[in-house]
């Protein structure tokens, strides 16, 4: 009985079987600039000699010896790895799972909305972008914090359909590709107004003399990015046409009277105004009043 303990003891001595390798880390995020300090523990064995090794990159796999001692410090993003080996017979016994350490770089970031409009509304599509300065080239997985939001998205748009006051509040975002990490970058305040914006239609004249024509121009007060319906009825009693489609232009020159009224609208899928208040044009040397 003792001679097979003894076998099973010197088995067990000679393969490392049993011999545990852990790493720890100070820290698990390398602030740029700085570093980490990494250790490996060995639990029972002796006369070990150390080796580190790093993965590079994710995508090939590859890999680089980088230590040799039980602490190492370390300034690179990386996975790493602490691997036991007998002096005696130099041989791997055992090695450490893997720790994932990042690397802060500083890459400016910013939070962009994807149309530089002043003032956003309830019920409107919006894009808020994050962009990452110098990070061409590399795949980036981003990480966004936001208010009313349980599963924010990981990619470099944020997309808000039919936004609320809710969503009002800060937006932050920070990318990581492979084993580097951004900074989070500023906050980005989205206001949302619960009003809905009407449409202001004004003419340079009630009256188109004759030969003539009249200009009529629409405007949402307080933002931009409007395209801009117009509409005319030839009496109050009659259906309104659309007589201009869309147009960024947000004046018109008119040579019919009639009731015209506009209608501001924006984004993909369009949000509209409500439709301004409608202005009477009655044309000169018509023999008859229009309304």
């Amino acid at each position: 009985m003792f001679l097979v303990f003894f076998f099973v003891f010197l088995y067990f001595f000679i393969t490392g079987h049993g011999v545990k390798v852990t790493v720890t880390a100070d820290n698990t995020t390398i602030p740029a600039g700085g570093s980490v300090t990494l250790t490996c523990d060995v639990k029972h064995s002796a006369d070990l000699k150390y080796e580190w090794v790093r993965e590079t990159s994710s995508a090939v796999k590859s890999t680089e010896a980088v230590g040799s001692d039980k602490v190492i410090r370390m300034s690179k993003g990386g996975k790493y790895q602490c691997r036991g080996w007998r002096t005696d017979i130099t041989s791997l016994i055992a090695q450490s799972d893997p720790v994932i350490i990042q690397e802060t770089v500083s890459n400016r970031i910013d939070v962009k909305l994807q149309h530089s409009w002043s003032q956003i509304f309830t019920g409107e599509t919006i894009t808020l972008r994050c962009e990452i300065q110098g990070g061409e080239g590399k795949v980036w997985k981003y990480e966004w914090t936001a208010p009313n939001t349980n599963s924010p998205p990981t990619s470099s748009e944020y997309r808000i359909s039919r936004v609320s006051v809710s969503h009002s509040g800060d937006y932050r975002c920070r990318g990581s590709s492979d084993y580097l990490l951004t900074g989070w970058s500023d906050a980005f305040t989205l206001t949302v107004s619960s009003s809905k914006p009407r449409a202001t239609l004004t003419a340079h004249s009630s009256v188109i003399p004759a030969g003539g024509s009249v200009t009529l121009s629409c405007s949402v007060e307080g933002s931009a990015g409007w395209k801009f319906d117009w509409f005319r009825c030839d009496s109050e009693f009659s259906g309104a046409r659309k007589i201009r489609p869309g147009t960024s232009e947000h004046t018109i020159s008119i040579s019919e009277g009639g009731i015209y009224y506009c209608r501001g609208g924006r984004g993909d899928p369009v949000y509209s105004t409500e439709d301004s208040a409608p202005v009477t044009i009655q044309k000169q040397g018509e023999g008859e009043i229009l309304f």
